[in-house]
């Protein structure tokens, strides 16, 4: 959304997509797809440099690469993981080896 002043101080906030025209009469006007005509103070090189500003984040957010943490994470192997840096196999504070699977959809 940019913002633009109507005539009154107001201020508007419009959907750059829906915007079909701006004209420069001796006060702008800003047609949208629907029929609507917006006369506002705001000159159109200005509300134009808002558009190209708005795009340009969008398209810039669109590619960075600003993956969630839950969603970077890789899927390990459950046995593996519970062998140590040396090859051993991990036992648990009884002696038994951790490295069984609970189901046979870990193996």
């Amino acid at each position: 959304m940019i913002a633009v002043t109507r005539l009154d101080k107001q201020r508007m906030y419009l959907n750059p997509d829906h915007i079909i025209c701006i004209e420069e009469t001796p006060d702008t006007v800003i047609t949208l797809f629907n029929g609507n005509r917006y006369i506002v103070i705001d000159r159109a090189i200005s509300i134009i440099s808002r558009v190209v500003a708005f795009r340009s984040r969008i398209s810039r957010r669109a590619a960075s690469p600003s993956v969630k943490k839950y969603l970077g994470r890789t899927a390990t192997n459950p046995i593996m993981s519970r062998i140590d840096q040396s090859g051993n196999a991990l036992t648990d504070n009884q002696g038994k080896h951790i490295n069984t699977p609970f189901h046979s959809r870990d193996y």
